[in-house]
């Protein structure tokens, strides 16, 4: 009788990744219902208040190389516990300001460091120790849990109306501290070896038979007998045109969702509890999106991904149509198709980094990259902010939004991860750090 095959640990490993996310980054995507409450409170500009975002951004991308090189060299479940405490701890003290400068410190400052800590450097190092094969399917789960994230938007809006912003800011921050540090202390594993497996379950066997395949197809190209660093990296042309990806998509495009989508909503007349619904159908529709850009692990990186930047540059393109109430299905049609089209975009994105760099020191180019999100996502809520104060719409915006998903989309042309990494030729062993 054969024996029965336990669960690979992988998924374990996953699970608490995608947690781990989701608790996480409803600390900042849930700025788009705390940012209108901000404004009314105090009276201030919508580009000063988006400000506040704009500089916990800043702060999280400029660390991320910090929080990917702890990630390389300590053992992960004390990064991400240390992170999720400072994070909370930041959050829930936004409940006592009172000034800008205030949440520019706690909010701008403390909790991005400790989302840095705890966010998707780290997380992704740890991710790509365990999962080769189905690399885009583990990216896909964790950045599910990055879109669930903005699903809590609504609840979050149902606290701040019943018990005001103050209160939310400390319930928000009390989640993440309480929902990650015991999980990561309890059952992160850094690498397989330390229970005695191989990337994605695989057996010895299982490995020796693609190895002897890769020989005789000649499918281990130059490109993965090096040993990648940052230094080595940074002098490929691949590595800078992701990094511009970086800056367009997950800098310029996501933070201006996260940031401004509610009050696009909130301008043509919809309530606040209406738009952050909106809000969370986007949410649930950017997971569904990210699962379906495993499909890249079958049929290439950009032929997927490319085709996901155009229909997200048509769906966006709908919001200049969005004058008023009286066309009411417009919202949900714009939360949906942005949310699956540009869902899948850094599922496929972070995939093909992973592919063409990993290594022993992945977490400092992959926290690296995030210094090009800190770019663009740095300025894009401001200036939004600031473009509204000036012309009183959102027009600007819009356009801003379909020109970075243009450019998106040719520079992965441009990146050309068929030509270096073709479907089905992954390595099949994760070098790891020293835990």
């Amino acid at each position: 009788m054969a024996k029965k095959r336990k669960l690979y640990y992988g998924w374990v490993i996953l699970g608490i990744g995608f947690l781990t996310i989701f608790g996480g980054f409803v600390c900042r995507n849930t700025f788009s219902v705390f940012y209108p409450a901000i404004v009314n409170e105090f009276g201030w500009t919508r580009g000063n208040t988006a400000l506040i975002f704009s500089i916990n951004v800043l702060v999280y991308g400029l660390f991320s190389p910090v929080a990917g090189a702890l990630a390389d060299r300590f053992r992960t479940r004390y990064v991400l516990a240390a992170g999720a405490l400072l994070m909370g701890t930041g959050m829930a003290l936004c409940s006592i300001a009172s000034a800008n400068w205030q949440f520019y410190i706690l909010y701008g400052v403390v909790a991005a460091i400790g989302l840095s800590v705890a966010g998707w450097a780290p997380v992704a190092t740890l991710i790509s120790n365990w999962f080769v094969r189905r690399r885009a399917l583990a990216f896909g789960i964790l950045g599910a849990g990055f879109g669930l994230s903005l699903v809590s938007a609504s609840a979050v809006q149902s606290v701040i109306s019943s018990f005001g912003w103050r209160t939310a800011y400390v319930a928000v921050g009390l989640f993440a501290a309480i929902l990650i540090v015991p999980i990561s202390l309890i059952f992160v594993k850094r690498t397989p070896a330390e229970k005695g497996l191989l990337p994605d379950g695989m057996t010895p066997e299982q490995v020796q038979a693609d190895s002897v395949r890769e020989a005789e197809n000649g499918v281990k190209s130059e490109w993965h007998k090096n040993e990648w660093t940052l230094r080595s990296a940074a002098r490929t042309r691949q590595f800078w045109f992701l990094f511009l990806i970086f800056v367009f998509s997950v800098g310029i495009v996501e933070q201006l969702a996260v940031s401004h989508l509610v009050y696009f909503y909130l301008e043509v007349g919809y309530d606040p509890m209406a738009a952050a619904t909106f809000y969370s159908l986007f949410g649930i529709c950017f997971a569904i999106g990210n699962l379906a850009g495993s499909l890249s692990d079958r049929i290439g990186r950009e032929r997927f991904f490319i085709p996901a930047c155009l229909a997200c540059t048509a769906f966006v393109s709908l919001l200049f149509l969005m004058k008023d109430t009286s066309t009411s299905w417009l919202p949900p049609l714009i939360a949906t198709g942005f949310g699956v089209s540009f869902g899948s975009i850094p599922c496929v994105l972070n995939a093909t980094l992973a592919d063409l760099f990993h290594g022993k020191h992945y977490g400092k180019i992959s926290g690296t990259m995030l210094v090009g999100f800190a770019v663009g996502g740095t300025l894009s809520p401001w200036l939004a902010g600031h473009m509204y104060d000036m012309t009183g719409n959102y027009t600007g915006t819009y356009v801003f939004l379909v020109v970075a998903l243009l450019v998106t989309a040719a520079m992965m042309w441009l990146v050309a991860p068929r030509k270096l990494n073709p479907i089905k030729r992954h390595d099949r062993c994760c070098r790891s750090a020293p835990a």
